[in-house]
């Protein structure tokens, strides 16, 4: 069986924005997810969502994987982003819009 390090390097390898959150996006589970889940859903990009919920070694392990001690966590292109705040300060500078340019993540052309 794979280590909960080798589970979560194949979900994030597994699609190019990956979140980390409690709850699944229509249903949030903590407010600071719901935030992420609304600040994604005005960029328009594609992203894969894991409840931690669901996964006892996950929600613990995606904390030692980063280095960072709460949930949501966002990750792009295999790179971690962060948390709630960090999510939200880059999406109101315009910064999040930029990495996902740079890093050719686009939403889907309506």
């Amino acid at each position: 069986m794979a280590s909960s390090a080798e589970r979560i390097q194949d979900i994030i390898s597994s699609a190019d924005v990956v979140l980390f959150m409690k709850g699944v996006p229509a249903a949030p589970q903590c407010g600071f997810s719901s935030a992420v889940v609304q600040v994604l859903a005005q960029v328009g990009v594609p992203y894969r969502a894991v409840d931690v919920l669901q996964d006892p070694f996950v929600r613990e392990g995606i904390k030692a994987f980063s280095n960072w001690p709460t949930i949501p966590q966002l990750y792009i292109k295999g790179e971690f982003v962060g948390g709630c705040d960090i999510v939200r300060e880059m999406f109101q500078a315009g910064e999040l819009t930029a990495l996902l340019a740079e890093k050719g993540v686009a939403a889907p052309v309506a």
